[in-house]
């Protein structure tokens, strides 16, 4: 779903996507403000906040399992990720005991490794300091 799809269906003005060519209907929900829309060659296009969410899930996919489970960081994995894409909101971590101390403390169930539920706790506390959020 990270990649714009071709569709030869259509949508309605409710969000509503035809039957089209492929015979098969799909409708996406109004309350959670998702439309589907083509661009001029007929691919369907993401949002900004969905591109964004596919990035971060790529870029976790892309440093977990070089050290052990595909689904989760160890602390080398994790610390590589850090310089790697956050290098300007996480200066403050560059010393291993840094990182080390970072991760203990999104670490929930303390098995050395970070989900990505556990991550997105980083992400979440940093996108709130961007954005001038309180804690």
């Amino acid at each position: 779903m990270c990649a714009p799809e071709a569709s030869g269906n259509q949508a309605d003005e409710g969000g509503r996507l035809d039957e089209g060519q492929e015979g098969r209907s799909r409708v996406f929900s109004a309350d959670l403000h998702t439309r589907p829309y083509l661009n001029t060659t007929g691919l369907r296009t993401q949002s900004t906040m969905e591109s964004a969410i596919c990035t971060l899930v790529t870029q976790f996919k892309a440093f977990a399992g070089k050290d052990g489970s595909a689904s989760t960081l160890s602390k080398d994995e994790f610390e590589k990720l850090l310089a790697s894409q956050l290098p300007n909101y996480a200066k403050n971590y560059s010393s291993p005991a840094a990182v080390e101390q970072l991760m203990g403390s999104l670490d929930e169930n303390n098995d050395g490794e970070l989900t990505f539920s556990e991550f997105w706790q980083l992400l979440g506390k940093l996108a709130s300091q961007q954005g001038g959020f309180g804690q």
